[in-house]
């Protein structure tokens, strides 16, 4: 596919879409700030954090969660008026997964926040896709050789989470001190959790 897809590029293209929409009389300047704000506000890490917790300690929403990622995290509350659909990819012992947007930078933002500026940068959008294992060492996540490394590629209609594999000798904690282990780059797969 071809185009670019920088961000200057795409910023430019927003901030066009802006002015037509107020020009045209559809929006106001302010009624376009208030949707952006009402579709940032709660969107933390913090929520993907609290749905992995949730997913270790209940292996029901655990397998609802995998096997239907939007509905399972409507139900804590995380996905109402999203249009996309959530797609949740478990990490094992014998594989690890990995998110990328290769055209612009998808992203589940109500779950996982504002997206790092790494995410987003054309380095790291084609390198991991070509070679994940050296990509994920440069984050200080070394894999052992056997894994086998998914790359799972976000589009506008299919967002990605993943949800990492619970820490050895943490059965005794309680899912908010769990949620605290669970890092963002853990729900995108640049960490083990």
């Amino acid at each position: 596919m071809s185009g670019d897809h920088s961000d200057a590029t795409i910023a430019q293209r927003v901030r066009r879409l802006e002015t037509l929409l107020e020009e045209k009389g559809v929006l106001s300047g302010a009624r376009l700030d208030e949707i952006i704000d009402a579709s940032l506000s709660g969107a933390s890490p913090a929520n993907g954090a609290r749905v992995v917790a949730h997913a270790w300690t209940d292996a029901g929403f655990r397998a609802r969660l995998l096997a239907d990622g939007t509905a399972a995290v409507r139900e804590l509350g995380y996905m109402e008026g999203s249009y996309q659909r959530l797609r949740v990819v478990e990490n094992t012992a014998a594989t690890h997964n990995v998110i990328v947007c290769t055209l612009c930078s998808c992203y589940p933002l109500r779950l996982l926040g504002p997206s790092p500026s790494w995410y987003k940068s054309e380095a790291y959008r084609s390198r991991v896709v070509r070679e994940p294992r050296a990509v994920l060492a440069e984050f200080g996540l070394e894999l052992p050789p056997a894994t086998e490394i998914t790359v799972w590629d976000s589009s506008a209609e299919t967002r990605y989470m993943v949800l990492p594999r619970r820490p050895e000798g943490t059965e005794g904690l309680a899912e908010e001190q769990l949620a605290a282990l669970v890092t963002r780059n853990a729900l995108i797969g640049t960490a083990s959790v």
